[in-house]
């Protein structure tokens, strides 16, 4: 996949997604850390320092997709969703993948999830990936669950009881599975 590679939203608006530069480390960390505090769909129960974001999302290949500006001359690009990818074990393992993503709320809806999940699986091929493996989907994730499954992951796995929600609730964690070799 070429990058930056555009897309065009549902309401029309322009954006492309591209690698993500360092200095854009600290708008992608206060996106996740938005999401971390909305309890719903990252593990994490505290914001994320810059220290802990650097391990947590920057270990391989990081992604954002822009806005385009009207005027790229006058106007920065506004940062509209972004992911990583990563090998999800070491070693003998390492050619299966990993990925976490960040729509933020005023965005949701766009079809941002869908034109990230698409290039990533792209992306995946074009790295050497042989499967992508999510780990921890909270099972009442249900914009991410019906993605995932409409791009062809399968459940491969649910933990019981395995995330307690910000309300004191307990919910399983559903583990998803996609190979991306061609059979």
């Amino acid at each position: 996949m070429d990058l930056p590679h555009p897309f065009q939203l549902k309401d029309g608006t322009p954006v492309a997604l591209a690698p993500m530069q360092p200095t854009e480390g600290e708008t992608v960390r206060n996106l996740l850390n938005a999401v971390i505090l909305e309890g719903s769909s990252y593990p994490q129960r505290e914001p994320l320092t810059p220290d802990g974001f650097a391990d947590y999302w920057l270990k391989a290949d990081a992604f954002v997709v822009r806005r385009l500006a009207s005027n790229p001359a006058t106007t920065c690009p506004e940062i509209v969703g972004a992911f990583y990818l990563k090998p999800n074990f070491p070693g003998r393992c390492s050619h299966i993948c990993n990925a976490g993503f960040i729509v933020p709320p005023e965005v949701r809806g766009q079809g941002i999830g869908r034109f990230m999940g698409e290039a990533m699986l792209s992306l995946a091929r074009d790295r050497g990936y042989r499967a992508v493996m999510y780990n921890l989907i909270f099972d009442t994730n249900l914009a991410s669950l019906a993605l995932w499954r409409s791009l062809g992951f399968q459940e491969i796995g649910r933990i019981p009881q395995a995330v307690a929600l910000p309300d004191g609730a307990f919910v399983d964690a559903i583990m998803l599975y996609k190979s991306l070799v061609e059979e």
